[in-house]
């Protein structure tokens, strides 16, 4: 009886309906002629037995519906494991289960009918699927299939039960015809040693360009049926479902389709095959561990594997802690910009540029971090703003420099006039050479700041190392301080070098500055000089030295020393072994440019924990010295000598320093006119009687300065003699002019005797041609 009313269709429960409807009517018609009370007593039997087959015909309608839905879900649960292109639908295409294969095909495309299943595949689905569902309904049997080819696919219908149709969809055999590949899939044609015959438009556009070989597709060693393979797109390495099927070419020719889900999940990081790539990538958890790392990653951290180590324990952060960072990257903001991190422990000179990206695949959520050794940039970086650093430095150097001449100009001028009358058996000239001796000194000091501030000339002359050195004792020994022990060993034979004597004594400081700090404060500096000829070239350090006669200077300590990778490197400008705030680079760079531009050379011998010694080597010149720079305490004191006579015109901006020079020109019998600005002085000249015979003036002046007034004043009188004077070296003054005739410069601070003697110079020297 369930098996009748299992198999009991619609129409026929139909049709039982309409029997029970058609009989109650007939009764009527029968009880026609039966008295009331008999004619009652037939219509409720008759309206019973209807009822009674209502709700018979109802409740086999609804077994009916339930066996029909059970029996659908039962084959949906058979296929759904099965790779083939499999549904379960009802009579009316509806549908109540797909396979594993079906969803690989077709994904979020399966919908509630088949027919919207296959819209996009073929051009009638509706109509091909009806005829289809006829033919089948109609067999006899309910396993007996029946087949159609629609398209690309031949499609095998069979009926479960009335209600109840399985489908089953393979790809047609196909020919090497290209166009009959599948249109909507990616789809080839290979050959058995791994050619590509054939290729349709979707595998094409997929990989941006036709293929000839499988391998130069697939990342994969071989093809297999029903497996998933990286395919190499034009997007990168993509997963897809990989079907095969003969071919109806040669034998061994096959179709290989490639499906991906939309549903599938973006293909997480292979670790094992990005290992050799040329970036150094991290992958990196949300509480900052570092959970696989590739090989470029791990050289550049210098870390010899990533497994139980954080992100923090690596680098350093950006200004606020690493995880902080990490978090507002796995939230989502402010991923793919950049950080600049900066190496740990030993690996403290190394800066990273650290971009992150997330990834999330399932559970596993975490972090792409894409490294960039950023060192160079960086230090390129702090060299620009050290150099910006002492640019700035080196302009208040100079304005400093500039002032302190002018102050230094007043103090030995004035401290000359005091000389003038006393005599050395007065009580006060000894005190009175100190304090000229000392402003000469503070003069020099101020010398070498100004050489921070701009490029000096070098002034070359015939210089004994040793009279240098001897100079410079009392200074060193200030620097060096009272721990540490500064020795001096000369060739009693020693030669003479040419080199700028200032920038020598630069070098000098440089040289035992940089000893005092390897000994840490403590200890014994050597500086040596002695005599060497070389018969034949020396190479060393890279270097040629050529053959000939040189004066050595060894500047020797028993320091630290300098570590062997970092011997290379420590002429470089702004480089510096020294911490941050220690050493500005600038010293041994300085160094070697000065001894360069003497036509010199510059070696380093250093042990660790030995000690450190640089050796100067400077051509000697074959003559004969000159007499000894300084003179004894007599001598230096101005001398009045002959009376002069002559007008000069003083204009200078500093009161003291005008006030000086006045009265020493005087002294010397000169008539001066004063002015304290180029203005005062044109005005002066505009009397067209006054007759002046030199001019004397500063260059850097509030308002016009002197070349340009100069420039002016020798319109009108072009036989008159320039002197200018100025606390910044002469060459700091090339405006682009022409250079201006019968003029000289003075350095500040100067002595009576050096501007009196460069006034009277002017006044005998014959007028230029203009």
């Amino acid at each position: 009886m369930r098996h009748k009313l299992v198999s009991l269709g619609a129409s026929r429960l139909r049709s039982l309906v309409w029997l029970l409807v058609l009989a109650a009517f007939g009764g009527a018609a029968i009880t026609g002629g039966l008295d009331e009370t008999h004619a009652l007593d037939t219509i409720a039997a008759f309206a019973l037995v209807f009822l009674l087959a209502v709700l018979a015909g109802l409740a086999a309608h609804r077994i009916y519906r339930h066996q029909a839905a059970v029996s659908r879900r039962v084959a949906a649960a058979a296929i759904a494991l099965c790779d083939e292109i499999c549904f379960v639908t009802d009579r009316h295409r509806r549908v109540a289960g797909a396979s594993r294969g079906a969803a690989m095909v077709f994904g979020a495309a399966i919908a509630a009918d088949m027919d919207t299943v296959f819209a996009g595949t073929l051009a009638e689905p509706a109509r091909v699927f009806s005829q289809l569902t006829d033919t089948a309904c109609g067999l006899a049997g309910p396993m007996d299939p029946a087949e159609a080819t629609a398209g690309q696919y031949r499609f095998s219908l069979r009926t479960v039960s009335p209600d109840c149709l399985l489908w089953t969809c393979t790809p047609a055999q196909p020919s090497l015809d290209v166009p009959r590949l599948p249109v909507g899939l990616p789809a080839m044609i290979g050959d058995g040693q791994g050619a590509v015959l054939a290729a349709n438009d979707a595998l094409t556009d997929l990989l941006g360009e036709t293929p000839t070989q499988i391998s130069a597709i697939l990342d994969a060693s071989e093809v297999t049926d029903g497996k998933i393979a990286a395919v190499r797109t034009q997007a990168g390495l993509q997963d897809y479902l990989c079907s095969t099927f003969p071919a109806a070419g040669a034998e061994g020719d096959r179709i290989i389709l490639l499906t991906r889900p939309a549903a599938m999940p973006p293909r997480a990081p292979e670790w094992d095959t990005i290992e050799d790539l040329p970036v150094p990538l991290l992958k990196v958890t949300e509480d900052g561990r570092l959970a696989a790392s590739n090989r470029e990653a791990r050289k550049l951290l210098q870390i010899p594997a990533s497994e139980g180590r954080r992100l923090a324990d690596v680098l350093e952060g950006p200004g606020r802690p690493i995880n902080d960072w990490l978090s507002e990257a796995v939230r989502g903001q402010g991923m793919h910009v950049s950080e600049f991190l900066r190496g740990r422990g030993e690996n403290r000179e190394t800066f990273v540029q650290v971009t992150l990206s997330a990834a999330d695949t399932g559970d596993d959520r975490h972090l792409i971090a894409v490294l960039n050794d950023v060192t160079e940039l960086k230090t390129l970086e702090a060299q620009f703003v050290q150099s910006q650093k002492m640019q700035a430095i080196g302009q208040l150097a100079g304005g400093v420099a500039h002032d302190f001449n002018n102050l230094l100009t007043a103090i030995s001028g004035h401290c000359d006039l005091l000389l003038l009358r006393h005599d050395e058996g007065h009580q006060d000239y000894a005190d009175l050479i100190q304090i000229h001796q000392n402003s000469n000194r503070a003069a020099g000091l101020v010398g070498q700041l100004l050489a921070f501030s701009r490029k000096q000339n070098l002034q070359l002359e015939i210089i004994d190392v040793r009279e240098t050195l001897a100079h410079l004792t009392h200074l060193l020994n200030r620097l060096v301080g009272e721990k540490v022990r500064l020795t001096l060993e000369h060739d009693t034979l020693l030669g003479p070098i040419r080199a700028d004597r200032r920038q020598l004594e630069q070098v000098l400081m440089n040289l035992v500055v940089n000893a005092r700090d390897a000994m840490q404060g403590a200890g014994e500096i050597r500086v040596v000089t002695n005599n060497m000829t070389l018969a034949s070239v020396m190479r060393k350090d890279r270097a040629e030295v050529p053959p000939g006669d040189y004066v050595v200077v060894n500047v020797i300590d028993k320091g630290c020393g300098i570590p062997p990778d970092k011997l290379t490197k420590i002429f470089e400008p702004f480089y510096t072994t020294k911490r941050t705030g220690e050493g500005t680079g600038l010293g041994l760079s300085t160094v070697y440019g000065i001894v360069k531009q003497t036509g010199g050379f510059v070696f380093v011998e250093s042990e660790l924990g030995k000690g450190t010694t640089f050796s100067l080597l400077f051509p000697q010149q074959k003559t004969d010295l000159p007499k000894a720079v300084g003179l004894p305490p007599a001598a230096n004191a101005p001398q009045l000598g002959h009376p002069a006579d002559g007008v000069v015109l003083l204009v200078e901006d500093e009161a003291p320093v005008r006030a000086f020079a006045s009265r020493a020109l005087r002294l010397k019998g000169y008539t001066v006119l004063e002015a304290d600005c180029a203005e005062a002085a044109l005005d002066m000249l505009a009397a067209g009687d006054l007759h002046v015979d030199v001019f004397v003036t500063d260059v850097i002046m509030p308002g016009m300065d002197g070349p340009t007034w100069v420039r002016q004043a020798l319109g009108q009188r072009p036989e008159t003699k320039v002197v200018f004077v100025s606390g910044y070296p002469e060459d700091a003054f090339e405006d682009g002019e022409e250079p201006i005739s019968n003029a000289v410069f003075l350095p500040k601070p100067f002595s009576l005797n050096a501007l009196t003697r460069t006034v009277q110079s002017q006044l005998l020297r014959e007028p230029e041609d203009a």
